[in-house]
């Protein structure tokens, strides 16, 4: 028993500082943000210690000139335009970031290695310096603008900045690393003997791909996929100077309540709204796996 505690304080020793760290800047701020949603939002910044829960119903209705309660479908298209947004930018970083990924785990070590490098390099510079250059290359003064006009495409520069597809361009550069590491740390580990033997059985290469690659990657897959589509729901940099305001996502829409409207609980609903799709989505990708293999358990 002496042997059993000792090991077990000395576990809860070692957990203490992280739960201790999880405690004090995840639990309470959480506890915080979920109690100012059920308050009145005090005009002059703040909340009121009134329960309401007008925070939750401003989402999707508003009060008219005569005080009746009508449909308002503004913050949902805000919603729908994030979540587009992210589906979109998860999408396309797949799209570029597998063959990469694939393409560096089938290299020698040593530029293997170098290549892995050059991915990461972009975290080396700030967010914001990196999306503001993109304001540089889409403006219409900007470098694609004058290089289409220098080729004779077209014959004055067309809107590029400000637009959704600026926002798409400047989220998928900023977290395409994020799926690519992900997928390279899974290729790497593949036996390359796999493809010989698939090979061997006539197998094409849309076959091996098909049955062996993306089976087997599929883990890294998922993982940068949500690396990727979390961070884009509430991405704040990229709307804002992409967008230039125009394009609101979820993360300008918090940021809007607590900075400019000053109603706090409102920002806090929208937030915590925003954590409770991500909670789903991850819950569909822990439990997805579980029920596949208790499924595989009872058919075995």
């Amino acid at each position: 028993m002496n042997q059993a505690k000792r090991e077990a304080t000395r576990r809860w020793l070692g957990l203490g500082p992280a739960i201790l760290l999880i405690f004090i800047f995840m639990i309470i701020p959480l506890c915080i943000i979920s109690t100012y949603s059920f308050l009145e939002s005090n005009p002059y910044g703040g909340v009121k210690p009134h329960f309401s829960f007008a925070a939750y119903s401003q989402f999707l209705f508003e009060l008219d000139f005569d005080d009746n309660v009508v449909f308002n479908p503004a913050y949902l298209m805000i919603f729908w335009r994030s979540f587009v947004l992210a589906l979109a930018t998860t999408i396309l970083c797949l799209l570029i970031g597998f063959p990469v990924a694939y393409y560096i785990a089938l290299q020698p070590p040593s530029k293997r290695n170098l290549l892995v490098f050059l991915v990461t390099i972009p975290f080396w510079t700030n967010l914001l310096i990196r999306t503001f250059s993109w304001i540089l290359i889409l403006r219409d003064s900007g470098v694609v603008n004058n290089i289409l006009i220098w080729t004779g495409i077209i014959d004055k520069p067309i809107t590029l900045l400000y637009t959704n597809g600026a926002i798409l361009i400047g989220l998928v550069y900023t977290y395409i690393p994020f799926i690519v590491l992900p997928i390279y740390a899974t290729v790497e580990k593949l036996d390359i003997r796999l493809f010989e033997a698939a090979h061997d059985l006539y197998a094409n290469r849309r076959q091996l791909m098909r049955y062996i690659i993306l089976p087997l990657t599929a883990p890294g897959i998922i993982a940068g996929g949500i690396l990727v589509f979390v961070p884009s729901l509430g991405a704040f940099i990229a709307p804002n100077l992409l967008g230039g305001g125009k394009k609101l996502m979820l993360g300008s829409l918090i940021q809007l309540q607590f900075a400019s409207s000053r109603n706090w609980p409102f920002g806090s609903a929208v937030a915590l709204l925003l954590m409770a799709v991500v909670l789903i989505a991850m819950l569909i990708y822990i439990l997805g796996p579980a029920r596949k293999t208790d499924m595989g358990e009872h058919a075995g």
